[in-house]
């Protein structure tokens, strides 16, 4: 029975990350963009990472597509995307074509990397998800992180100082 769910929610989440591509409209395109994102917090549900799910959801079907959805409108997308392009599409599908058989191949006759890591779901339990992110996050990852944050930064700033130009 999990393994129909799982096909179930990954149908749509290919189906929807077609839609993000194939919509003309970019408001559609976003909101299709959410539902990959909720087929994703659906993935790591089945994965036992609740914490992470909270975050898929919280962050990206949140604030990154709020976002997202404020530059469309501020840029006014709705205008000046008329004509359609499908110069790329068949290269596109069938590269996506391929992929998808590799990675199905993957799937179904061997692991990811043939190796065990040092946690495992006894260590979960005992610890906890949220724990180990946290000492991941803040010990062995400080700087990336930090350099992350003073990017987006830059991001933000960068996104004002355009918009405020041109209103």
């Amino acid at each position: 029975m999990e393994i129909l769910f799982f096909y179930l929610v990954a149908g749509v989440a290919i189906l929807s990350a077609i839609f993000v591509i194939k919509c003309r409209n970019p408001i559609n395109s976003a909101l299709n963009l959410v539902t990959t994102f909720l087929c994703l917090a659906v993935f790591y549900v089945m994965l036992e990472s609740p914490f992470m799910a909270a975050i898929q959801i919280i962050i990206y079907a949140g604030a990154i597509i709020v976002l997202i959805i404020f530059v469309i409108m501020l840029l006014n997308f709705g205008q000046t995307i008329k004509g359609r392009y499908t110069h790329g599409l068949a290269g596109a599908g069938l590269v996506s074509v391929l992929m998808l058989l590799v990675a199905s191949q993957f799937v179904r006759f061997g692991e990811a990397t043939g190796t065990g890591g040092e946690i495992t779901s006894a260590v979960i339990a005992e610890v906890g998800h949220t724990e180990l992110i946290g000492r991941a996050l803040f010990l062995d990852f400080v700087l990336p992180f930090e350099i992350a944050g003073v990017l987006l930064l830059i991001a933000i700033v960068g996104a004002l100082i355009l918009a405020k130009q041109k209103v």
